[in-house]
């Protein structure tokens, strides 16, 4: 009865904002911001073992300005965290953060005046991975978080955002 009837076969019919979210989730850009123990188990997810071909990001960018995705990981110094706040303002925007590790989520058993007592003080996250440190399988669950997340949104709302 439906428009879909008196399509022939092969024309799907979608929106644009789920095509655009969707072509995000396949090619999202991380950025690895490795600080400590969890940078190691976050190179970990990165190595064939775990093929993060399959997501479209097989290749960690060394540059703030090529990628979409910053994955902190590992204890944030305060000392450290103006580099992080000047290499997340550097991406271009949509941005998403997924902070790696009880380090990079609250402190974690730092709680002393050197460290940062969450990496949310200083930039927006939208994905916690919790463990000290994080399995690879962890944080490969937390980028498929991630994409839930990005495949939900709003385009308006993530221009809103990042403005």
């Amino acid at each position: 009865m439906g428009l879909e009837e008196r399509l022939p076969d092969g024309i799907i019919l979608t929106t644009a904002e789920k095509v655009i979210n969707w072509g995000r989730t396949k090619s999202m850009w991380p950025f690895g911001f490795g600080l400590a123990c969890c940078a190691i188990e976050m190179i970990s997810t990165f190595s064939p073992k775990y093929d993060m071909a399959r997501f479209g990001m097989e290749v960690m960018r060394a540059s703030p300005r090529q990628a979409d995705l910053m994955i902190v990981a590992g204890r944030v110094s305060n000392k450290m965290a103006p580099v992080l706040k000047r290499l997340y303002e550097q991406m271009p925007n949509p941005k998403w953060v997924i902070a790696m590790g009880a380090c990079a989520s609250c402190g974690g058993v730092f709680n002393n005046y050197a460290i940062l007592q969450g990496v949310d003080k200083i930039v927006p996250v939208d994905i916690y991975v919790p463990g000290c440190p994080p399995r690879p399988e962890q944080l490969i669950d937390g980028i498929v978080k991630l994409h839930e997340l990005v495949k939900q949104s709003k385009i308006k709302e993530s221009e809103k955002k990042t403005a």
